[in-house]
């Protein structure tokens, strides 16, 4: 008995310590973790790329490799962010975590769940809600070019998304798409409302997809030149109201009246 203990015991000191390395690797600030860090968002930026060439891919003898490497990668870097995490119920209830775990699966059964591979590029959208990520934007002094770059982000995720969406429904139905070329053009082509009315999609399914594309598609152009063309602003959370950005003269929050203490290069 006091064997078994002995070696429970163990396990859970292996496991405790295994959970506080990967928090220092994921969540830290010394040179080891930005270094860390660095290789993770290389590492996503690859398998992104590799999902927008799935289309291209797919009918190549090693793609199947291809598709279940990156479902191991996928896998432990989903594990091991839950065990860095302090609270793994609330990670997991994260959308992030929703899109991780449904790319997964898609990965996992390449087959059966062909139709929704289009929605991969998702975690393009997962990575921009990464806090590793803008650490390095951070870093760089380009904090303040967050939200273009999160306006950026969201749109090209949308291209890609829509553009997955009509080369899988619309390619074998009389809508002039040959390749995957054609549906990203014809996505561009829609979301600029340029309508070269070269490429349609035939019946009420496709006037609605290109209706919501458009739609869709303008609003998020008109968030990204709100956030490229306004006055920038700082981030920095009021500590009363948690409104987390400001001008960057602000003695007080706008929304609460707090009394706020936005340090600048001075300080």
């Amino acid at each position: 008995m006091k064997a078994a203990e002995k070696d429970g015991s163990q396990q859970s000191s292996a496991i405790a310590r295994l959970r506080d390395r990967l928090r220092k690797l994921y969540h830290g600030r010394t040179p080891a973790a930005f270094r860390f860090q660095l290789v993770a968002v290389i590492i996503d930026l690859a398998i992104i790329a590799f999902f927008v060439a799935t289309p291209v891919l797919q009918d190549k003898p090693s793609f199947l490799w291809l598709d279940y490497t990156v479902a191991a990668l996928v896998a432990a870097d989903l594990i091991a962010r839950l065990l860095a995490s302090n609270d793994m119920l609330r990670l997991m209830k994260q959308p992030t975590s929703w899109v991780d775990v449904f790319i997964l699966l898609t990965l996992l059964m390449p087959t059966a769940l062909a139709n929704l591979a289009f929605l991969r590029i998702l975690r393009l959208w997962s990575l921009s809600r990464s806090g590793s990520l803008w650490q390095h934007f951070e870093m760089r002094g380009l904090r303040p070019w967050r939200e273009a770059s999160h306006a950026v982000i969201n749109l090209l995720t949308f291209l890609f998304v829509i553009t997955g969406f009509v080369y899988t429904f619309f390619f074998r139905t009389g809508a002039g798409l040959e390749n995957y070329i054609d549906a990203l053009y014809f996505t561009v082509a829609t979301v600029t409302t340029t309508g070269f009315g070269d490429i349609v999609l035939p019946g009420i399914a496709g006037k609605l997809t290109a209706i919501a594309t458009m739609i869709i598609g303008i609003s998020l152009f008109v968030r990204l030149a709100t956030a490229i063309f306004r006055p920038a602003k700082v981030f920095f959370p009021c500590p009363q109201c948690g409104l987390q950005r400001h001008e960057p003269d602000a003695v007080h929050c706008k929304a609460c009246g707090h009394l706020l203490n936005i340090p600048d290069e001075g300080n």
